[in-house]
């Protein structure tokens, strides 16, 4: 019999959200000199984040690992199919098609965020700020696309995705629910973020100065 059961730890909710965040944030500041600083460190969050969910890729619950919900191509198709059938397939963690999308999220990720990075520090010149863009907007699309998917998901499974990544449950067998929260990676993934921000806030601003300089003197020799 089917109740409510846990199946998102807090780390996880806690890097989507996070995540989610810090790219709309970063997205929104692009254009602004005024919020480059803020667009700077929301573009760094982003890759510490990735780089935390790699890891909890391999040392998280069940339902967080990768070897858990990434599939092959064939899985995605047939789970595509059975989405027009009768019965379409339910799965208690991610979905194939879910999972590819958050695997090439975490790829645009790395490599908006990179390629940001690059662009502050002054390697490469207008080109790379052009790839920059390019993989942005890339995941703003894809990230339409997960949005979009989650609703349909969600009504065609009678079940609130968007609530389930805030609440960690979802309807299963009792013996499919993970055993915690995992509260205290949760902690430490939060201290390291407040960290960061703290750290950026206070003693960081001259290394941005630095970095802006450096990078205007770059630009001064190619003109």
């Amino acid at each position: 019999m089917k109740q409510r059961i846990l199946v998102w730890d807090l780390p996880t909710r806690l890097f989507h959200w996070t995540l989610a965040l810090s790219f709309a944030g970063a997205y929104l500041t692009a254009e602004s000199e005024r919020w480059r600083d803020i667009h700077v460190l929301l573009g760094y969050t982003m890759l510490g984040l990735i780089g935390f969910r790699l890891v909890w890729g391999i040392a998280g619950t069940r339902y967080a690992r990768f070897a858990e919900f990434v599939r092959g191509p064939s899985a995605v198709t047939r789970y595509l199919r059975s989405l027009a059938g009768p019965q379409p397939e339910h799965y208690v963690g991610h979905n194939p098609a879910g999972a590819a999308f958050i695997v090439l999220l975490l790829l645009l990720g790395i490599a908006s965020g990179a390629s940001g990075w690059m662009v502050f520090e002054g390697i490469g010149g207008e080109w790379l700020e052009e790839v920059h863009e390019f993989f942005s907007n890339a995941m703003l699309a894809a990230v339409a696309v997960h949005i979009l998917g989650v609703i349909a998901s969600s009504r065609l499974h009678g079940e609130n995705l968007a609530l389930a990544m805030i609440t960690g449950r979802k309807q299963g067998h009792a013996g499919q629910a993970i055993p915690g929260n995992r509260p205290l990676a949760a902690l430490l993934l939060l201290a390291g973020l407040l960290g960061f921000w703290g750290w950026s806030v206070y003693d960081g601003g001259a290394s941005f100065d630095t970095a802006q300089a450096s990078r205007e003197v770059q630009e001064d020799d190619d003109d």
